[in-house]
Order: C-alpha cells, then structure tokens, then sequence
C-alpha cells in the first residue's frame, strides 16, 4: 500500500498514456482493416504489442519504415507507411476523464514532469494535439528521446537524476503494474493507476 501524506512528496511524475491521454488501440485496427480490406478480428489475432521491434521503435533505434514494414510483415496486410501512421495515432481518444483539472491544480504546489514509453510519431501527434495540457509538464521524458524505456532500472535512475529531485520525494503515477514495481524498485513513490479517481485521491492524500 502507498502511503502518501502532506508534505511526503517536492515532485510528481506522471506516465501519460491512461494517466493522462486516453489511449484506445481498437482505434489503429479498425483503421487498418479499413485500409486492408479485412477483418479487424484478423489483425488482433496477429498483433503482438511488447515485441522487439516495437522495444527498439520505442527508443529510437529503428525508423518509423522499419517499424511499419515489421508490422506489414506480421499482420500480413499490404497498406501503406502513411495508412499505418493514420492508425497508429487514432489510438489518442481524448484526456482521461477529470486530469484537465488535476494537473494545474497540483502544478500550483510543486512540480510535475511526465516520464512516458513512446516513439516519434506519437510525440509528434500529441506535442500537437495536446499542447495546452502538457504545458502543465516542466519536462517530458520520453523514451523515444532519451534511449531508455520504463520498467528497466537504468530509466528511472536517468529521470531521478535529471528531475534533481531524490527518489523517495517523487510520487510516481503509471498504469501498468510492471512500471510500478520498476519505480519502487529504483526508491519512488507510485501510484497504481486503474480509474481516473487514483490521481485526484493521491492529490487528496498530498494534501493538493
């Protein structure tokens, strides 16, 4: 159990996608069976998210072509680099629900930076799309900048050290319990996020 309290915490992180960016990934494959002519059951059956070369897209080691001609090789559909960029960023459904609220009320009381696993095209999109709620965000560490990707130890240490805050000062929001375990391994305080409630209630404990 986190135990947060007023005054426990001088910096919040936070992931982005389903923290703060709804993300819904039906989105790209109903795009992309658009595209191809074919089921989107078909393609959600060969769909493997978490493989390598999406771990390599995610921090800049290969290009968005390769990254696409992967995925036109596995999902064995004949679509286009800008057909599948058109999906690959659908998957942006808006801000989670009550966060438009929550960021700038907790950015009157300290600072907030968000640490985020992504890749170029979507950094482009939601630079764009979503510029006034990350303006909230002193600094935005994203893998596909700095070459390093959540759960792994050697990314928290990066984003501790250039915060300049100590770990256990930093309350650390994610949605995926693999990230969460990752930051408490590395010394911060994180907060499991499954409902847009888990942000405002740990705000509440902050005394935020």
């Amino acid at each position: 159990m986190t135990s947060l309290s007023p005054g426990s915490a001088d910096a919040l992180l936070f992931d982005l996608g389903r923290v703060v960016l709804d993300i819904d990934f039906s989105k790209a494959i109903a795009c992309w069976a658009g595209h191809a002519g074919c089921a989107p059951e078909s393609i959600v059956a060969r769909y493997v998210r978490d493989n390598e070369a999406y771990r390599l897209h995610e921090v800049g080691k290969i290009s968005d072509e390769d990254y696409f001609a992967s995925l036109r090789a596995s999902l064995g559909i004949g679509i286009s680099d800008a057909q599948f960029l058109e999906g690959w960023n659908a998957i942006f459904a808006g801000e989670m629900p009550g966060i438009a609220n929550l960021l700038p009320r907790a950015a009157r009381h300290m600072p907030l930076y968000a640490f985020s696993n992504t890749n170029r095209p979507h950094v482009d999109y939601f630079s764009k799309e979503y510029a006034g709620l990350l303006g909230h965000f002193r600094e935005l560490y994203l893998s596909s900048s700095i070459g390093l990707r959540k759960p792994d130890a050697e990314a928290f240490d990066h984003v501790v050290a250039a915060m300049g805050v100590p770990a256990n000062r930093i309350v650390f929001f994610d949605d995926l319990a693999e990230n969460i375990k990752g930051a408490r391994a590395r010394g911060l305080t994180a907060v499991h996020v499954t409902s847009p409630s888990d942000v405002g209630n740990a705000l509440k404990a902050l005394g935020i």
